[in-house]
């Protein structure tokens, strides 16, 4: 048995301080510079009341007691920080501030601008969940254990096989995540209903340049009723949990003493029970598991919320913002979870091997059957080999002896060749190719994430 950790610490990835108010009112700034500057750039406002906007658009400059103040007094999330906002510039270049824009321009944006900012964190925590996966794929490659479907032993497999199906799934979710970029992360400037009245012709222009500060792209049509690609992507991150729900599970169960392959870290010192001094319980597994089946929830919500009626419906905004901002919080934390489970994770392949063995080598049916059927054909070899397995079990016997007593066995097989085939080593198929492969898989998308992740720098 492996040495047991002496601590366990969950490093917060950031993601909840991103949805704080703090960090909502700071990307709304953000976005009311950005745009402040794609109009300065087409001659809609005076380049110095943008460059005055700009300088201002800091949360720190802000009196947060007025904004509260105002909002206390409005009931409006936005206008008592445009109200600071023009407060704050010199000359009359807070006149200019918001030109053209509506609220929900700026909030959703602002918005999107904190996802993305998550999705850039979900990334690297992919990235580092890969690369522990990619490590535990191949020390375990050739680690035996019962394949099993329906619960049931089904043919030998290889622990590190069951990590490449992981690899495997995780990475697609990485495609997933980066193919939707481009739809999701979208800078919003229709206006009032979305018809770009307030600018005309110069409002898609304007909001080109936007988006090109913020590092995002424009809305062909900036209607206020379009939710898809805000629900696309809390859909995506129900996908990725729910794969990631399925590892912990499976890490959940593979724990059990009845199984005992595997335990997630467990540092000394570490109580599972106020009144069962014995427990080492699969917290963090658990933790992952609960917090997927809530991001699960949060899917439905989000499609719910692109009902928006008519040209704009503050209802579905309450709804989508609510949807996107658990979601992203539960995923960073189920992905941090994952992080600490991998890289203190105890496989124990002896326990592996003596589960293999537990059905005394009917797991190893099938490859009997096969090499039979090539002497009598395939069906009247998985009747003789179905007789005898299902004799082991009723009649308690031993299915290696009633193999070597049974005629029809006896004329094609020696008792040498019976040995062999019940060797659950020599039948794993490509379980060690799968499990090299998928090695290099994560290791090949967690370096393109941490290549993009430096070269990358959004405009601001």
């Amino acid at each position: 048995m492996q040495e047991e950790p002496t601590s366990l610490r969950i490093e917060d990835p950031g993601i909840r301080s991103l949805f704080s108010e703090a960090a909502r009112y700071q990307a709304w700034l953000d976005v009311e510079a950005a745009l402040a500057q794609a109009q300065a750039e087409l001659d809609i406002i005076p380049a110095e009341a943008a460059a005055e906007i700009t300088r201002k658009a800091k949360l720190s400059y802000l009196n947060m007691d007025a904004v509260q103040e105002g909002l206390a007094r409005t009931g409006h999330p936005l206008v008592p920080l445009v109200w600071e906002l023009d407060r704050l510039c010199d000359g009359d270049a807070g006149g200019y501030v918001h030109w053209g824009a509506t609220t929900q321009n700026i909030t959703q944006t602002g918005q999107l601008l904190l996802m993305r900012r998550a999705h850039t964190i979900f990334l690297t925590q992919l990235a580092a969940l890969l690369n522990l996966l990619a490590d535990l794929a191949e020390e375990t490659k050739d680690a035996l254990l019962p394949g099993r479907t329906h619960g049931q032993h089904a043919v030998p497999a290889t622990f590190g096989y069951k990590v490449a199906v992981w690899i495997d799934e995780l990475c697609r979710h990485v495609e997933r995540l980066r193919g939707c970029e481009e739809r999701v992360f979208v800078a919003m400037l229709g206006g009032g209903a979305g018809t770009l009245a307030s600018l005309g012709e110069l409002g898609l222009p304007t909001q080109a340049l936007m988006a090109q500060r913020l590092g995002m792209t424009p809305m062909p049509v900036p209607s206020r009723t379009l939710g898809d690609h805000q629900a696309e992507y809390v859909s995506l991150l129900g996908l990725l949990a729910a794969t990631c729900s399925k590892i912990g599970r499976e890490v959940y169960t593979l724990m059990k003493q009845e199984f005992g392959e595997v335990e997630e870290p467990v540092p000394t010192g570490t109580v599972g029970s106020s009144t069962m001094p014995q427990k080492r319980n699969p917290k963090l597994a658990q933790d992952v598991v609960a917090a997927a089946a809530q991001v699960r929830t949060l899917v439905p919500l989000a499609l719910e919320a692109m009902q928006t009626e008519h040209e704009a419906d503050r209802t579905t905004s309450i709804m989508m913002q609510r949807a996107i901002s658990e979601a992203c919080g539960l995923t960073g934390d189920i992905l941090q979870r994952l992080i600490a489970l991998f890289a203190g994770l105890q496989v124990f392949p002896e326990r592996m091997r003596r589960n293999l063995d537990l059905s005394g080598g009917l797991i190893m049916a099938e490859a009997l059957m096969l090499e039979l059927g090539q002497q009598m054909g395939r069906q009247r070899a998985h009747d003789v080999i179905y007789d005898l397995a299902q004799a082991a079990v009723t009649e308690e016997q031993s299915f290696q002896e009633l193999l070597a007593a049974d005629p029809a066995v006896r004329d094609h097989l020696s008792d040498e060749q019976i040995a062999a085939l019940l060797d659950p080593g020599r039948y794993t198929g490509m379980c060690r190719h799968f499990a090299e492969q998928g090695a290099i898989q994560a290791r090949e998308t967690a370096t393109a994430i941490s290549r993009r992740t430096v070269t990358e720098r959004p405009s601001t």
